[in-house]
């Protein structure tokens, strides 16, 4: 059974702005939708210096700038924070056009081929989730797991884009 602390340290559900994202291929809409429901299940996410809690997270895009507005579980406001995606440009990129091999490479490839391409993929995206942990350090405290599947909810807002 969870703790008192376990169970304040977390985000119970995560969204992402109408208006900031696009349509995606089944593929990535698929991505998108396990990722939500993997954060939900399990994550690590709490402001510091804060007994609050549990979170809920609002994802946006604001004037070429991601916006993590965190509200406490029932919807009030707690803060917002906008990070820059210019450091995230070149991963998103690359990151793109590997899980563009991946999607053609599973429905064609050998199991050697796919799992070479999956390994450079699962590569970046673990250089996105540090990338994620550094840049909001000090503002938010989350672990490696739930980092990696916040950067496939801020490449699904790059889809619109």
């Amino acid at each position: 059974m969870p703790d008192d602390a376990s169970i304040r340290r977390r985000l119970v559900a995560v969204t992402l702005d109408d208006a900031s994202i696009g349509r995606g291929s089944p593929d990535q809409e698929h991505e998108r939708a396990v990722a939500i429901y993997d954060i939900v299940e399990a994550n690590c996410f709490a402001l510091p210096e804060r007994d609050g809690g549990p979170y809920a997270l609002h994802l946006a895009l604001v004037e070429n700038r991601l916006c993590f507005d965190i509200r406490t579980a029932d919807g009030a406001p707690i803060v917002a924070h906008h990070l820059s995606l210019t450091p995230f440009r070149k991963i998103i990129k690359d990151y793109e056009m590997v899980c563009d091999s991946y999607y053609k490479a599973i429905r064609t490839a050998s199991p050697a081929q796919i799992e070479a391409i999956d390994m450079g993929r699962r590569g970046l995206h673990n250089e996105a989730a540090e990338l994620l942990v550094q840049r909001l350090e000090g503002k938010v405290e989350l672990d490696f797991d739930t980092a990696r599947r916040l950067f496939t909810l801020i490449f699904a807002l790059h889809w619109k884009g």
